[in-house]
């Protein structure tokens, strides 16, 4: 017997020894012919049945073996797609599979809904499935014996020597299936299932077949079958939108392109606008088979209490996925218990594991997911968990921040909610590596913190992600963050805290040459701090000014504000602050033309810096300095304290100054005549420039790249 299972489906077939094909018996009198008709509008999936078909062609064999010998025994195929989801097309891969094939199987083929997940019909019984087939067989009701396991030996015995296609569809699980497995190795059999049916793999040699949503041009495609093509282009723009908010979910794209069929005045742009208005309700339906969300609730009634929890919960996780850690503080449970959960909504397909502790749902069943919120979790039970979860996340990148920035000044977090678990930042590679990968969530916190009004969130967490934005050049996410959490400001009765937020946004509308909003937000933040005489905030928002007005080409009100934070930092007795402050004078001097006086701040900066072991600080006191080289004539100097420079910003992961510095990289090499080296550095400024989205800078290093062409 050979077994395949769509997600799960099993097909059995038989075997070619030798090369020579085994006997069988002659036809029998009745001949079944179950299948359901082939699907009409079966589009794309060319993987999945390549897939299929090497099922069935036996090792070394050609194709056209296959028209006369069924399959190995024992091999099982599963379809599934988020794990099996329902409405994703494994029937209609079966069966549009089975159609193309029924040379294969020219004494019949058997087909049985089992009902599995049906959103209007209970599971069908295994003995009642077999009692159809032995019907569908011939045989007489007064031959059949009573009991399950004596009338699935029956049908073994009947289908044991012949070549026959058997489809279960829609089972529910293993033991749902394996009464009805035929004898022999001679038939094939297709499962498919939401499902994976992991015992029907391990106990009868089922091969696995993933089935996932339709890529884009399958799914363009599918809707060309079922409105037509003229439709189609008459609205290219709305149709694309559909495809793009189904986001390849066959059964999502079926539903609407039927009611557009239904409705040939109705244009495509309504139907996408009710998708975006609605989500998931947009696809609901009194007809259960044409119900999206009918559909997934037959999945969902499956799960346990804890499943049930777990799956509503993950609708309203902050983020496009979730990592094992943050289900553990999503749901309050230790990860080993939160992982039991999630693979069980994974073997469910309800939930896709798609890098190791990652895991997402489909945008559809994530918003279905959401809608059972209030059915399964009280109100208490959901803040307690989304409160875990801004925890878990806001912690956690407060630890990373501590390690890339160690000697900046970090604001005091309470404590986290119990259960929120955060995560211990061992290095700072550590900590660059998850906040790369837990961006997209950082911002979803922050923005589900102001939507809850956790005002002091807000703000720490715009406070938190400065250093790594700074870092990775996410000028845009930085004004962004800043802005939420200057909504937020008005509720914090704390002047230092507000004039640390104007500050940010000032620094972060700097960053984006935004000029007249940064340096009114940094004098409001100024003006705030004055009413304390504090140097601890005053110093750095003194610094950011000279920024702000150095952007602007005004570099003696820089230097002016730059001196004033040295001031203030030798009053505080902070060397690395200070080392910051004198590169900043260093810097302002130099542009206006005092490089003697600003060699001297800088080389002073630098030895502060490598004493107190700080690389971001020693990294720009070496750009500096190689700046001051090259415009005294001193080119070879230049490279070499550039060279150096860059090292440490590549080594720190600080993409937006390192593309800094291979800009002014570049000038040296030009006066000492190595244009490729010159080159070689602005091609690699510039392709950085690109991906921070600083199209201006862009532009200059192309400009310089043509001209030295």
């Amino acid at each position: 017997m050979t077994a395949t299972v769509i997600s799960g489906n099993v097909l059995q077939a038989g075997v070619v020894h030798g090369g020579v094909h085994l006997h069988h018996p002659p036809p029998p009198d009745v001949l079944p012919r179950q299948l359901p008709a082939a699907p009409p509008c079966f589009t794309g999936r060319t993987d999945a049945l390549a897939a299929l078909d090497a099922v069935f062609t036996p090792p070394g064999t050609g194709s056209s073996s296959r028209t006369t010998d069924a399959t190995p025994g024992g091999t099982t195929v599963v379809i599934s797609a988020i794990g099996g989801t329902g409405g994703i097309g494994k029937t209609w891969l079966a069966l549009h599979w089975a159609h193309h094939h029924l040379d294969h199987f020219p004494d019949g083929q058997l087909f049985a809904d089992l009902h599995g997940f049906s959103p209007d019909h209970e599971p069908t019984p295994p003995a009642v499935a077999v009692r159809g087939f032995l019907d569908a067989l011939g045989i007489e009701p007064s031959r059949i014996p009573t009991g399950l396991d004596a009338q699935a030996a029956l049908f073994r015995s009947l289908v044991a020597g012949r070549r026959m296609l058997v489809v279960l569809d829609n089972a529910a699980t293993t033991a749902h299936v394996t009464p009805l497995l035929p004898g022999g190795n001679r038939c094939a059999v297709l499962v498919t299932s939401r499902n994976q049916l992991p015992g029907l793999i391990t106990r009868h040699g089922a091969h696995p077949l993933h089935l996932d949503v339709l890529d884009r041009a399958e799914a363009r495609a599918l809707l060309v079958r079922r409105v037509g093509a003229a439709r189609v282009s008459a609205e290219p723009d709305a149709a694309a939108d559909l495809v793009e908010s189904c986001q390849g979910f066959p059964l999502a794209l079926g539903i609407l392109a039927g009611r557009a069929q239904c409705q040939s005045r109705l244009p495509l742009a309504d139907l996408a606008a009710e998708l975006r208005r609605s989500g998931v309700q947009a696809l609901n339906d009194d007809d259960p088979a044409a119900s999206l969300p009918a559909v997934l609730s037959t999945s969902r009634r499956a799960l346990t209490d804890a499943q049930h929890r777990a799956f509503a919960l993950l609708g309203i996780a902050p983020g496009p996925d979730t990592s094992l850690a943050a289900a553990a503080a999503l749901t309050g449970l230790p990860p080993a218990q939160a992982e039991h959960l999630l693979r069980g909504l994974q073997e469910a397909s309800l939930l896709e594991q798609h890098t190791r502790n990652r895991y997402s749902m489909h945008d559809l069943v994530r918003d279905y997911a959401a809608t059972t919120v209030h059915q399964h979790l009280t109100k208490q039970t959901k803040e307690e968990a989304l409160t875990r979860t801004v925890d878990f996340y806001l912690h956690t990148a407060h630890a990373a921040d501590r390690l890339l920035n160690p000697h900046a000044h970090h604001i005091r977090l309470g404590p986290p909610a119990p259960d929120a678990q955060p995560l211990p930042m061992p290095d700072d590679t550590t900590a660059l590596n998850w906040l790369d990968t837990e961006h997209r969530h950082l911002l979803a916190v922050q923005r589900l913190a102001a939507t809850s009004h956790q005002h002091d969130v807000v703000w720490q967490l715009a406070w938190t992600l400065t250093a790594f934005h700074y870092r990775r050049g996410h000028r845009h996410d930085e004004l962004a963050t800043w802005r939420t959490a200057l909504d937020s400001a008005p509720h914090l009765p704390d002047r230092t805290t507000r004039a640390r937020i104007h500050r940010g946004t000032g620094a972060a509308h700097a960053g984006l040459g935004q000029h007249e909003q940064a340096i009114e937000h940094l004098y409001r933040s100024l003006g705030l701090l004055s009413h304390h005489h504090d140097p601890t905030d005053q110093a750095p928002t003194h610094q950011q000014l000279a920024n702000a007005w150095a952007r602007r080409g005004h570099h003696h009100r820089a230097l002016e504000h730059a001196t004033q934070a040295l001031e203030l930092y030798r009053k505080l007795d902070q060397p690395v602050r200070e080392a910051h402050a004198l590169n900043q004078v260093g810097w302002y001097t130099a542009r206006l033309g005092d490089h003697d006086t600003a060699r001297t701040h800088c080389q002073l900066a630098l030895t502060l810096h490598r004493r107190h072991h700080y690389p971001t600080g020693e990294a720009t006191a070496l750009d500096h300095l190689a700046w001051i080289d090259h415009h005294t004539g001193h080119h070879d100097r230049a490279v070499d304290h550039y060279e150096q420079a860059l090292a440490l910003f590549r080594a720190l992961g600080n993409t937006f100054e390192a593309a800094n510095t291979l800009d002014r990289l570049g000038h040296p090499h030009v006066a000492l005549g190595h244009r490729d080296r010159a080159r070689t550095a602005w091609r690699e400024a510039q392709e950085l420039y690109r991906q921070q989205g600083r199209d201006t800078e862009a532009e200059e290093v192309a400009r310089r790249l043509d001209a030295l062409d």
